[in-house]
């Protein structure tokens, strides 16, 4: 954890707090409004993840060589905080543009696959997705049902994915499929497919219970020919891959968490502040100041875990643990926090213009994609009885 040498995670620099600003001024300016209509409707943020790359937020910690940031990952986590504040949809397409697909190429693509994607992953022309889970695939990745068959210049892609994030809307997906059952998890490989390939299809929108604006659905792999130029890594690296690239990625599910979170409990000071009971505001009665009292002290420590995982990160310091710390506790938090803020709401928590019956649903997936709360204690507990 945080030792003297480490203390400078306290103090956010210049660029850090400008990151910080400019992630706040937008998702206040540019999501707040619409993002009742869009959770209802399903309606996925086109024009503002179009502008969220633009203004830098879709690769932020990609070379600018690449045309991205090239910004550090307390950055990173600092803008998904505050976006995931007011839209955790806006917030989970950043997170896997940028957690999963961008790291993932630019660390183990080859030039000419992060010359060909990364650009215009990072500046919002295109969006990315990573296929891993399945129908029996879900917690247990080994169990990979997608078969990349080798056929000496190309893979032939055959399977179905679930629970894919930007599903419909990308352009580019990293899928995970197994070339060599025999070597069991040592023989899937990880393969970048094109959405205009021949054979691939992806099936309707789920009707999700929270984080509604985004897009997560099936894909279908009917013998798509996927060029080996499109391979990731050495044969076999498939698996290895993934699990690298989801321990990055629990950091940016810990910000989101953290970002709803803080939302929630915004939205319930300032109303207990407002709402008066009994004569005087709710804020002054000891049952609501001991709710406000809980929801800032976890929401300050899940904040100090989610930046200890990025320092982590950034230091090249080993971050599986503090990783898989962050988004559990984050993921519970966030829980914690949205159903305390309906409470605090009262009857006004339970309508949607009040924004926190949305938090809550939004909340719960947290502690879900991108290995649920139990795979994070399978991680923590491993890495502390090394």
């Amino acid at each position: 954890m945080l030792t003297t040498t480490q203390s400078s995670i306290f103090q956010l620099t210049e660029e850090q707090l400008a990151v910080q600003a400019a992630a706040r001024d937008f998702a206040q300016s540019e999501l707040w409004d619409g993002v009742i209509e869009r959770d209802e409707h399903q309606k996925f943020p086109a024009a503002q993840i179009k502008k969220m790359g633009e203004l830098g937020f879709m690769g932020m910690m990609v070379s600018p060589e690449y045309g991205g940031g090239g910004m550090d990952t307390v950055s990173y986590v600092l803008a998904m905080e505050e976006i995931s504040k007011v839209d955790a949809s806006c917030s989970v397409i950043m997170s896997v543009n940028n957690s999963l697909v961008c790291w993932g190429l630019e660390k183990y693509g080859t030039e000419e696959q992060k010359q060909k994607y990364l650009p215009r992953l990072c500046n919002g022309e295109i969006i990315g997705a990573f296929a891993l889970s399945e129908p029996e695939a879900g917690s247990d990745a080994t169990s990979q049902r997608t078969t990349a068959e080798d056929k000496g210049d190309y893979y032939l892609l055959n399977g179905t994915k679930n629970w894919i994030t930007n599903g419909t809307t990308a352009s580019v997906y990293l899928v995970i499929a197994q070339t060599n059952p025999e070597l069991k998890h040592r023989g899937i490989n990880v393969l970048i497919v094109d959405k205009d390939s021949p054979g691939f299809v992806t099936g309707p929108k789920e009707n999700k219970l929270g984080i509604r604006g985004s897009d997560t659905c099936s894909l279908m792999f009917n013998d798509v020919k996927v060029p080996k130029e499109n391979r990731i890594g050495e044969d076999g690296f498939g698996f290895k891959f993934a699990m690298q690239v989801l321990a990055g990625g629990r950091i940016g599910i810990a910000a989101q968490a953290l970002g709803i979170a803080s939302g929630a409990y915004e939205l319930s000071l300032k109303y207990a502040k407002e709402r008066k009971a009994f004569g005087v505001p709710i804020s002054q009665h000891q049952a609501i100041q001991f709710k406000l009292a809980d929801m800032a002290t976890n929401i300050d420590a899940a904040r100090l875990l989610c930046l200890q995982a990025a320092f982590d990160k950034d230091a090249h310091q080993d971050y599986a643990k503090s990783g898989a710390m962050a988004k559990l506790f984050a993921s519970k938090v966030a829980m914690d926090t949205a159903v305390e803020a309906v409470q605090v709401h009262g009857g006004y928590g339970f309508v949607k213009e009040y924004h926190v019956e949305r938090m809550m649903r939004d909340a719960k997936i947290t502690q879900i994609y991108e290995g649920t709360s139990e795979i994070q204690k399978i991680v923590i507990s491993r890495e502390i009885l090394k």
